[in-house]
């Protein structure tokens, strides 16, 4: 992972990559499905609190609650995200979209998904 320093240097999203950190949602977040997850987080501002990186998932449905605001670029898969409030939006492949702090609801990840993640805490 690179932190800022007082030369910063250009952060690559390919080639020689760390490998990813394996995981699952909280059990008791998990509503359908093995949800196995896998992140890189390619940089980490040096207050920590903007974060970048490869996100991906196996389908599964787990509830969310953003105490950071993230934007997303999907590489792969198809992702359902469904909030608290009736709303509810499908992305695929290409497609980009921002989860605002304090977004509350479910992900659904209907195919296997990837994604670009920058999030500001």
């Amino acid at each position: 992972m690179t932190t800022q320093s007082e030369f910063p240097k250009l952060v690559l999203f390919q080639g020689n990559l760390p490998a990813p950190e394996v995981y699952r949602p909280a059990a008791e977040r998990i509503t359908a499905g093995d949800p196995v997850q896998s992140a890189q987080n390619l940089f980490q501002s040096a207050d920590g609190r903007f974060n970048s990186g490869i996100w991906s998932s196996e389908p599964g449905t787990w509830r969310v609650v953003f105490s950071e605001s993230e934007f997303c670029h999907l590489l792969e898969g198809v992702i359902v995200v469904r909030g608290d409030d009736g709303s509810e939006a499908t992305f695929r492949a290409g497609d980009a979209f921002l989860t605002p702090a304090g977004f509350t609801g479910t992900w659904e990840i209907v195919e296997p998904a990837k994604k670009f993640y920058a999030f500001y805490e």
